[in-house]
């Protein structure tokens, strides 16, 4: 049985007490909520002993205005019920929190920056789900580790203390705050003490995804060459094996730091560095000089050596995908989006801040320069990749997660390879953002936090 979507109504503390809570009678029976008798009211991480009046010809909840304070919801809240006979335990919810990077108290109309409207869209989509959310910072997290200050929505953005949440949705981009005590603390405490769920918990290393992804046989196939802590012997082994070879920074995103190597000629080398403004290069006689140029920068970033590529292109400018995967209501694994990423011109990263576009998959392969036989079954090929990707980091890697960008490409022979697995997917790259539009991924995530939580 599907849990019912309630309004939760406010009332005057002074016409209801803070132990009386008031149900619909035929709400209560279909539920088997006892009448007359102590239950325990739940709310994320909130717990209060209060009892349950039947209210005739009513389909909603009454609660007073000062629980309603404590529980931080407001008259008018759309929620999900669950009635537990085993421990008598009336639960509310989901709720869900979102751990974001920063807030701005001084910005009211967007307090988070870029993100403020996906925040919204998150808002809007739970009320139509019947879950609650709020947005959070590390610094909101208090010592006693129970409760949080957290922004809703409701006719602008409101901080206020709430429960800790049944859900986290870990969206921090730092993995500098991602490791502070605090935030550890907090996602393992409210695991262990309220059954809390985390999901996108932490950071994915490119060795770590390539290291634990070779294990799979069946995934191999799908996997350029990659070591990790290159050094002269391990860059002359893939020289001499591949045309062209990657050093991509372990811990490196938006294509930060990538350096291409190419051999020339017989001993000749160009590197390719990926800025902001383009493509830098610089040429060397020998691997040895290459290698003595380069070393300095692999003392102080670790970098994974890769295999490279030949990429489709479209007049010269390398095509990539990104994948969307999210769990679903049922929380198995699926495709919410793949769109094609086209690099900028002197640019060799796809990335949309470094003048890259989108397109389709069918568009892409149209305009590219992959052999027509191998364009018919690219769609398909590409979203298996990316469902077998996703398995398999959740079979191979120990963490929770709920949604994974993966970045996929085709080789001018139709292979799939892949490039990059994101545990932190951005909102705002893959579609375009529309006042008062809710996007499927944003849904998914909704959907997929009720399943974790049992709502």
């Amino acid at each position: 049985m599907s849990t019912p979507k309630i309004d939760v109504q406010v009332i005057s503390s002074g016409l209801l007490s803070d132990d009386v809570l008031m149900m619909g009678e035929s709400l209560m029976k279909k539920w088997r909520v006892p009448s007359q008798q102590h239950v325990t009211l739940q709310f994320g991480s909130f717990r209060h002993s209060v009892t349950v009046v039947p209210v005739p010809r009513y389909d909603g909840m009454r609660i007073s205005q000062t629980l309603a304070r404590r529980m931080g919801i407001f008259s008018g809240t759309p929620l999900r019920m669950i009635y537990q006979s085993a421990d008598r335990t009336l639960m509310l919810g989901p709720l869900i929190g979102v751990l974001v990077s920063r807030d701005r108290s001084d910005q009211p109309d967007r307090p988070f920056g870029d993100i403020t409207m996906f925040c919204r869209e998150m808002t809007d989509a739970c009320r139509r789900q019947g879950a609650y959310v709020y947005f959070f910072t590390p610094n909101a997290i208090g010592s006693s580790l129970s409760s949080v200050e957290g922004w809703v929505y409701i006719k602008g953005w409101h901080k206020m203390t709430l429960p800790a949440p049944d859900v986290v949705n870990n969206r921090l981009t730092s993995r500098k705050l991602e490791n502070r005590p605090i935030v550890q603390r907090f996602m393992e405490e409210i695991k262990t003490r309220y059954g809390a769920h985390v999901f996108n918990e932490k950071f994915l290393d490119k060795s770590e995804v390539f290291d634990a992804l070779k294990k799979d046989t069946a995934l191999q196939k799908y996997l350029p060459e990659s070591h990790s802590r290159p050094n002269y012997a391990l860059l002359k082994s893939m020289c001499s094996k591949h045309n062209t070879v990657f050093l991509k920074p372990v811990r490196g995103s938006l294509g930060k730091g990538i350096i291409r190597i190419s051999h020339v000629g017989t001993e000749h080398w160009q590197v390719s560095f990926a800025t902001v403004g383009g493509t830098k290069k610089q040429s060397f006689t020998s691997l040895a000089k290459l290698y003595t140029a380069l070393a300095g920068k692999m003392k102080t970033v670790r970098y994974l050596i890769q295999q490279g590529l030949q990429l489709i292109e479209n007049g010269g400018r390398p095509i990539d995908y990104r994948a969307l995967t999210q769990k679903n209501a049922v929380g198995k694994w699926t495709i919410t989006s793949i769109v094609a990423r086209t690099a900028g011109s002197q640019h060799f990263v796809s990335n949309l801040a470094r003048g890259g576009t989108l397109s389709t998959v069918k568009e892409s392969v149209a305009k590219s320069n992959l052999p027509v036989q191998f364009r018919v079954n690219a769609s398909p090929r590409l979203s298996r990749a990316a469902l077998d990707i996703a398995r398999g980091i959740d079979a191979l890697i120990p963490a929770h997660f709920g949604e994974l960008g993966i970045d996929l490409a085709l080789d001018t022979s139709g292979r799939v390879w892949l490039l990059e697995v994101n545990s932190k997917p951005s909102k705002n790259d893959n579609t375009p953002l529309k006042e008062g539009k809710i996007r499927p991924s944003v849904r998914m995530l909704i959907q997929y936090a009720r399943y974790i939580s049992g709502f």
